[in-house]
């Protein structure tokens, strides 16, 4: 069984915040400190405009509790061993808080932004989390490195680029996963499974979970031991006069999801996969008003949560205990009051 309460997860991320509120790299270590003068498990970062490792270096220096992780890292365009030396080096500068999350990016950012050959997904992540555990343990015992995969081939490790053992060698590792095949490969080689927003409670009930599960047969393990994490699509506001000002972003956000091929199952599960297809023709032709209007109010609340600072914690845990162990959760605070608020949302989702 999953925890009845729910461990909130911050999330800076420079790249994704409008600009009024904007995180930059020089202001980062302040911020960090400020997510854990919250109360949150953990501040996570994700790979878009800055790199994640020395943004969370700089979060690592400002604080001494907090969590501090990549919510998403792109594996494939770095070699295994050069994610190994970023979160070898990010868990001893943390003194262990560290949480190594990898993303593996669709076929066209592989390719065409990254400039490398496309391979399957699934079975390419499974080599690479193990090829960077492998690395690990050769720096922690001092084993010969000799790691041999369909994807990486590694046997070369002399001293001057050994980092050598540090207090904290264990650090988890979560991958990012919509699809059964790379939940699947979370399950048998992860630690956690960090799943995309479109993910509803339906979908992890029967989609998200089953595949995890499975996968963790596979090495001996059991879903209990996979821990599950969701950034859900949150909308909240001060009453519900802003309420309905927030949820047409929302709305918009969802229209987007909607219209994508890579989150079509999502929505297959709730038998809208013939909105999809229209959201999908919208989407190519352009129409971007209709596309939003294409998300009606039941689409909306299925798949984001809305509610008012009184009723967003008790909505979150009512929709995802018992069916993930952390949740990512952010307001913007701009004074004393909205800091307040945002604590106590914090205190409901941990129970």
């Amino acid at each position: 069984m999953k925890p009845e309460t729910l461990l909130p997860l911050g999330k800076l991320d420079p790249g994704l915040r409008a600009p009024d509120i904007q995180l930059d790299i020089s202001t980062f270590g302040e911020g960090a400190a400020l997510v854990e003068a919250l109360g949150y498990e953990a501040v996570l970062v994700e790979e878009t405009k800055d790199d994640p490792y020395q943004l969370l270096a700089l979060g690592a220096a400002a604080t001494s509790t907090v969590g501090l992780g990549t919510s998403v890292a792109m594996a494939f365009p770095r070699s295994p061993t050069i994610t190994a030396m970023s979160a070898w080096s990010l868990q001893k500068l943390s003194e262990g808080r560290f949480t190594l999350g990898l993303g593996s990016q669709v076929r066209g950012h592989v390719r065409r932004r990254f400039g490398m050959e496309w391979h399957a997904p699934a079975p390419w992540m499974r080599d690479y989390v193990n090829a960077v555990r492998a690395v690990w343990n050769t720096w922690q015992t001092g084993e010969q490195l000799d790691f041999r995969s369909d994807h990486y081939d590694l046997n070369l490790m002399v001293p001057l680029f050994d980092p050598g053992p540090i207090d904290h060698p264990d650090i988890p590792i979560h991958i990012a996963a919509i699809g059964p095949n790379m939940c699947a490969v979370a399950g048998e080689v992860a630690d956690g499974v960090r799943l995309h927003p479109v993910c509803t409670s339906v979908f992890i009930d029967r989609e998200v979970r089953p595949a995890v599960a499975r996968g963790a047969a596979r090495t001996g393990r059991n879903l209990s031991d996979v821990e599950i994490c969701l950034k859900p699509l949150v909308g909240t506001a001060r009453d519900e006069t802003a309420l309905a000002a927030v949820a047409e972003v929302v709305r918009a956000r969802v229209a987007f999801y909607l219209s994508t091929p890579a989150y079509r199952r999502a929505f297959e599960i709730l038998d809208w996969g013939d909105r999809a297809d229209e959201a999908a023709a919208l989407s190519k032709a352009q129409r971007w008003d209709d596309l939003t209007k294409a998300v009606d109010d039941e689409v909306l609340h299925t798949i984001a949560t809305l509610g008012t600072w009184d009723t967003i914690g008790s909505r979150l845990n009512q929709r995802y205990s018992g069916l993930i162990d952390r949740i990512e959760f952010s307001m913007p605070v701009t004074n004393s009051e909205e800091e307040q608020v945002l604590r106590r949302i914090l205190a409901e989702l941990k129970g």
